[in-house]
């Protein structure tokens, strides 16, 4: 079992930047990848980002260049830092972890951008 839970949200303008944090606890050797996902109104949950044990990071197309994905092994915190938001990035932010071939997710954590 792995538990996630995300912090960092808020409210920004549009323009600012927000970081959000995920600290995993329970099994956090088992997992294989992070990462986040976002969940507007009456839309479907959509990927944003992810990150390997090995490092390796993926990004969705439409927040590429704009979002970053790190960790830190040390303190198994997983951060998406997130610049030149926009209103339309609004939405639920949501931590993901995969182990053992199995999905976890937080809580999720609100980012509204104000015009």
């Amino acid at each position: 079992q792995v538990q996630l839970v995300e912090s960092g949200g808020g409210l920004v303008q549009a323009g600012g930047s927000l970081r959000l944090s995920c600290v995993p606890s329970g099994s956090i050797f088992s997992i294989n990848v992070m990462g986040w996902y976002r969940q507007a109104p009456g839309r479907q949950r959509e990927y944003l980002a992810a990150i390997s044990s090995g490092g390796s990071t993926n990004y969705a197309e439409s927040v590429k260049g704009r979002f970053t994905i790190s960790r830190d092994s040390v303190k198994n915190t997983v951060w998406l830092q997130m610049n030149s938001l926009k209103v339309e990035d609004t939405a639920v932010y949501y931590c993901n972890a995969r182990a053992n071939g199995l999905p976890y997710w937080g809580q999720g954590t609100q980012v509204t951008v104000s015009s």
